[in-house]
């Protein structure tokens, strides 16, 4: 494992229980955990990505950060931990989110605790098509979803959504469209690209769209849940907008409060998956009235920094509670919630190397 890493000034006690996250790239999950978690005491912040130019790594947050090979990821993390006597590890994004879950019983022989999902609920989740086909069963309503892998189906209800199978979090390669010819266009776009598309139906955000946490505890426990009311009145919320359609980027801001409809749909449907720990839940409202899910991520979400400033400080609490130690008050006080973009400057020579 190479032995890069920088130091950012940051000196915690050696008694203060010792947190990598993995993955610290700039406006990621990972640099919101670290964010949330500097909010409070008790912790020495350590970061890694594969990436000398993850913005994580010169953002002053972190007690150290550190390079990592992508070839030996699991490896070169179980290395830091114990080299440092880190206890517990965050993914922070999708792609460390499933490495971590995957190898869940190599971090658990040395004793470390992975705070996110159980390695089944990621594993069941982690392919779009699969988890609504999943959702339509358990009973709740969702929008209209088609694998479109091998053609667009002649039912497929217009407009929809075009996205990813795998890694559709952040609206990434997520498309609008009006007509078959659209559909069929933008799959085969996605197939070139590697990714294997499904095709969702569009949902109109006009009656409400909602980005909801749900945290349980890892005997299924519900701990609490929080709803965000999304605003699309800065670009940087916006990943497209036409005429008649919306998509909203993964920069979500906007309204913290009591939708208790909202709410009680996404508990639901984290009891239904049997979630074990954190999960986020997207969606819109109908013209029913109906709190439809359309993106599902069991992970701590890029939000959690904007909750843990509202009071509910999902990823503090999780880890207190994985380590058996007194827990805080989650209670999210209603209110706006907005962000920005923040930046680095590093001088030649500076980059970990």
């Amino acid at each position: 494992m190479p032995n890069a890493s920088l130091t950012t000034g940051r000196s915690e006690p050696t008694s203060a229980t010792g947190v990598l996250i993995a993955g610290i790239g700039g406006a990621s999950l990972g640099t919101e955990v670290i964010k949330a978690l500097r909010l409070t005491e008790g912790y020495r912040l350590f970061g890694c990505d594969i990436s000398p130019l993850a913005f994580g790594h010169y953002a002053g947050l972190l007690d150290k950060s550190m390079l990592v090979r992508k070839d030996a990821y699991i490896d070169d993390i179980l290395t830091l931990c114990s080299a440092h006597c880190l206890k517990v590890v965050i993914p922070g994004g999708d792609e460390p989110a499933r490495l971590v879950a995957a190898a869940h019983p190599r971090f658990s022989e040395q004793g470390i605790e992975v705070a996110a999902n159980s390695s089944a609920v990621v594993a069941e989740l982690a392919d779009k098509a699969l988890c609504f086909r999943r959702l339509e069963e358990l009973g709740f309503p969702i929008p209209r979803t088609f694998d479109v892998e091998r053609g667009i189906p002649s039912d497929l209800p217009m407009p929809c959504i075009l996205k990813p199978a795998i890694d559709s979090g952040g609206s990434a390669f997520v498309f609008f469209a009006r007509s078959v010819d659209e559909a069929a266009l933008y799959a085969e776009y996605m197939r070139r690209n590697g990714l294997r598309p499904i095709a969702q139906e569009y949902i109109p955000h006009q009656n409400g769209e909602f980005t909801v946490g749900v945290l349980s505890r890892r005997d299924g426990e519900l701990v609490g849940s929080v709803a965000m009311k999304r605003s699309f009145a800065a670009k940087l919320s916006v990943a497209a907008r036409g005429a008649d359609f919306l998509i909203s980027s993964g920069y979500s801001q906007g309204h913290i409060g009591p939708y208790e409809a909202v709410c009680a749909t996404a508990i639901a449907i984290a009891k239904a998956v049997d979630s074990r720990g954190p999960i986020n839940i997207q969606g819109r409202v109908d013209a029913e009235g109906r709190f439809l899910p359309f993106e599902i991520n069991p992970r701590f979400s890029a939000s959690t920094y904007l909750r843990a400033l509202a009071g509910f400080n999902e990823v503090d609490y999780f880890i207190r509670h994985l380590l058996g130690q007194p827990l805080p008050t989650l209670a999210a006080n209603p209110g706006w919630h907005l962000r920005s973009l923040t930046e680095a400057f590093v001088t030649d020579g500076g980059l970990i190397a």
